[in-house]
C-alpha cells in the first residue's frame, strides 16, 4: 500500500474525550497492524491560564470539541476499525451514513496553521471576572478586604476594585491572581 493517497479525515467523537479516545485509536491501528494506512492523529488543543480562587491552572482546552483529525488513506478495515472504537460517532460525512469526506487542502491549511500559531502563541488567560463580580483581596497590604470590581484590564492582566477604606471608597487596581470571587 503506497502512502502517498493519505488524506484528512474529522471523526466526529463524544465532546470532551477526545484525548482519551485519540487514544484508543493509535492503540487500536497498532493491534490491527495498520500503521501503513494512518499517517497523524491531532486532536487541536490551546494553552489556556484560568484563575480559581485566586490560583493559576494551566489547562489545555480543546479547539473543536467532539472532533478528532485523522490523516489516514481510508481503504481495507481501517474504517470500520476506527467507528467500531468506544466513543468515536463515525467519520464526517456529506450526507448522513455516507462515505467520509475528506478535507480539502485549504481546510487542513488552515488547521494545520491554527496549531502552529496556537503553539508559538503566549498563554490566553481566561478572565473569570467581570465588572460588578464582589470579591476579596487575597494578598498584599489590604488582604481580607472586600470590593466590586469596577474596571477589567484585560491587557494588563489587571482589575480595579472598589473596596471601603476609612469608610470611603478607594479604587485599588490589582492583578487577577491577587482577589478571588466571594
Amino acid at each position: 500500500m503506497s502512502n502517498d493517497v493519505k488524506k484528512w479525515y474529522v471523526v466526529k467523537v463524544i465532546s470532551g474525550k477526545e484525548a482519551k479516545i485519540k487514544k484508543l485509536i493509535e492503540n487500536e491501528i497498532q493491534r490491527n497492524k495498520l500503521q501503513d494506512y494512518v499517517g497523524d492523529i491531532l486532536v487541536p488543543t490551546e494553552k489556556v491560564v484560568q484563575i480559581r480562587n485566586g490560583k493559576r491552572i494551566n489547562k489545555d482546552k480543546t479547539l473543536f470539541p467532539g472532533y478528532i483529525y485523522i490523516e489516514a488513506n481510508l481503504s481495507g478495515e481501517l474504517p470500520h476499525v476506527v467507528k467500531s472504537i468506544p466513543g468515536v460517532i463515525g467519520f464526517l460525512s456529506g450526507v448522513k451514513g455516507g462515505d467520509p469526506m475528506p478535507l480539502s487542502k485549504k481546510e487542513v491549511n488552515r488547521i494545520l496553521g491554527k496549531i502552529d500559531e496556537l503553539a508559538m502563541k503566549e498563554e490566553n488567560v481566561m478572565i473569570p471576572y467581570k465588572i460588578g463580580d464582589s470579591v476579596t483581596v487575597t494578598n498584599g497590604p489590604f488582604r481580607g478586604f472586600e470590593g466590586t470590581i469596577e474596571k477589567v484590564n484585560k491587557d494588563r492582566k489587571k482589575v480595579t476594585v472598589m473596596v471601603k477604606f476609612f469608610g470611603r471608597k478607594t479604587p485599588l487596581e490589582l492583578g487577577y491572581f491577587e482577589v478571588s470571587k466571594i
